[in-house]
C-alpha cells in the first residue's frame, strides 16, 4: 500500500510489492476520473505536475479504473462498439 502525503507532495511506499500506476489523461478529465475512483474506494492522488496516480492492488481494481476511465475519455462511437461487443459476446 502506498501512501499520498499532500503537505509533502511525495508518495511514501509502505509495501514495495505496490506501486501506484501513473494514468495519462487531459487534466479537464483527470478531476472527474480522481473523484469517482475515490466513491469507488479505489486509492488515487492527483499531484501538483497534472498527474493522477493510482493504485491497482487486484485484477478488479484494475478493470474498475479502465471501466472509469473510459467511461471519462472515449468517443461516442468507441463506447457504443465496445458495449456492441460486450452483446456480441454474451448473445
Amino acid at each position: 500500500m502506498s501512501l499520498y502525503s499532500q503537505n509533502s507532495m511525495q508518495v511514501e511506499r509502505l509495501a514495495p510489492e505496490v506501486a501506484p500506476e501513473v494514468i495519462d489523461i487531459s487534466r479537464v478529465d483527470r478531476w472527474q476520473v480522481y473523484h469517482r475512483l475515490q466513491e469507488l474506494a479505489i486509492p488515487c492522488w492527483c499531484l501538483e505536475d497534472g498527474s493522477l496516480w493510482v493504485e491497482i492492488q487486484t485484477i478488479s481494481a484494475a478493470v474498475i479504473v479502465r471501466s472509469v476511465v473510459q467511461q471519462f475519455t472515449a468517443s461516442r462511437r468507441e463506447l457504443l462498439n465496445w458495449l456492441e461487443q460486450c452483446w456480441q459476446e454474451v448473445y
